[in-house]
């Protein structure tokens, strides 16, 4: 795609490719957290009934990037947006920077509200690979990597989706629109 072209989304570009592209970043986040350290358990504290449990964690974690996948969509699909982010490579950086500024979100309310939920007050988590400070210190890496993976796919695949590869445009398939 020539650097003169500004990206036209359909409906079902944004929406569908936002939420597929939510899901597959989310799988790709919820890999890193769940097998980094452990931290998608936390999650579980979100629960109506909260507790630590892998599956509540799984569940609300998926949610989550949902919610965050579509309102990625949305924003790089506005046009001010869409003359800044024009390409595959655009989407890609776009998709890290995103993932980046909901790690600081996630960390700064998410994470302190699951916490709480799941009665741990204070880390070191009591599921942490290792404990004290090291633990604390490899939780928040796992954290962090867990949402630049999560911005990159996210971005990658929602230009993939939407027609846009590092070689260029291609046409979508039909029932996308």
């Amino acid at each position: 795609m020539s650097t003169d072209t500004v990206p036209q989304y359909t409906r079902g570009g944004i929406w569908g490719g936002g939420a597929v592209a939510a899901i597959v970043a989310g799988l790709a986040m919820g890999l890193v957290m769940h097998f980094g350290a452990g931290l998608i358990e936390l999650l579980g504290g979100l629960a109506p009934v909260p507790g630590e449990s892998v599956v509540w964690g799984w569940t609300i974690h998926l949610l989550i990037s949902v919610a965050f996948g579509l309102a990625f969509a949305v924003c790089v699909s506005r046009a001010p947006i869409c003359q800044q982010v024009r390409d595959f490579t655009d989407l890609a950086l776009a998709g890290v920077a995103y993932g980046a500024f909901i790690g600081v979100v996630a960390g700064g309310v998410v994470f302190p509200v699951a916490m709480t939920r799941a009665d741990v007050a204070t880390l070191p988590l009591p599921f942490l690979p290792l404990p004290g400070a090291a633990g604390e210190l490899v939780a928040a890496v796992i954290f962090a990597i867990g949402h630049l993976v999560y911005g990159l796919v996210l971005g990658v695949t929602f230009a993939t989706i939407n027609g846009l590869t590092p070689a260029g445009r291609f046409e979508r398939f039909a029932v996308l629109d």
